[in-house]
């Protein structure tokens, strides 16, 4: 697979839990009470993680916005810079990327996905990560236990319609996601992705990673990156044209 095909998968990925990245400071956020147990069900935890990440405000969500930079490493002395734009309305979407390999952009309108990359697309944005919570009790998507073998505590696994599932972790006292875990497999090659949220941002009500740290495994290649969302909007309009290939 050529390198800059490489990099967006990773974008991929990253766009899909709303762009973050690491840093010493928290950003506190006042969220509604949640408990959760060691013996909460999987539905329960992914209720819990819902209501902690806005719940109602979460799930009415009609548009988000967000723009930031970011930095890609496989090893301590290369890095590569990029900029991201990724708007999401309902089931629409629009994905572009900067880097000095490859611009891309990708688009789904509702019916139909579009690509700057010939014979190149991406998974839907939509379907990785947190996108997913609002959807926990929609037909098709399943909430299930993790896997056999992965720690079971405050872990739950949804899976999309299309079969992309997410395992998610929880932080014990917030019931926000803390981290997840996520693979699919492209071509010939299984992708795993595992990322660590370490700051958030309340965005009239909603509960949004702003910065985060991400690993990916991509066979013999290992990947770091850091991601930061420098603007995140809320409900916009959105005017229908931005989901074309313009």
């Amino acid at each position: 697979m050529k390198k800059y095909s490489i990099l967006l998968l990773i974008f991929a990925f990253a766009i899909s839990v709303f762009a973050q990245k690491k840093d010493e400071k928290k950003t506190e956020t006042k969220t509604a009470s949640v408990t959760i147990s060691k013996t909460s069900t999987p539905m329960e935890l992914a209720k819990a993680a819902l209501a902690a990440h806005g719940g109602d405000k979460f799930k009415a969500m009609k548009t988000l916005i967000v723009r930031g930079s970011a930095e890609i490493s496989g090893s301590p002395t290369q890095v590569i810079p990029a900029t991201f734009a990724m708007i999401l309305a309902g089931e629409k979407y629009r994905l572009e990327i900067t880097n000095p390999f490859q611009p891309f952009k990708q688009v789904y309108d509702g019916e139909n996905t579009y690509s700057s990359v010939p014979n190149f697309t991406l998974p839907p944005v939509n379907r990785l990560g947190l996108p997913l919570l609002p959807k926990i009790e929609e037909k098709g998507y399943i909430v299930a236990a993790l896997a056999d073998g992965k720690n079971k505590k405050f872990g739950f696994r949804v899976t999309s319609p299309e079969g992309y599932y997410t395992d998610f972790f929880l932080d014990e006292k917030t019931a926000q996601v803390k981290s997840y875990e996520s693979s699919y497999t492209y071509g010939e090659r299984n992708i795993t992705t595992s990322v660590e949220i370490d700051k958030v941002r309340d965005v009239e009500g909603v509960i949004i990673p702003e910065r985060y740290a991400q690993r990916f495994e991509l066979g013999q290649l290992t990947m770091y990156s850091d991601f930061k969302a420098k603007e995140i909007l809320i409900n916009n309009e959105v005017a229908d044209d931005v989901f074309t290939m313009k």
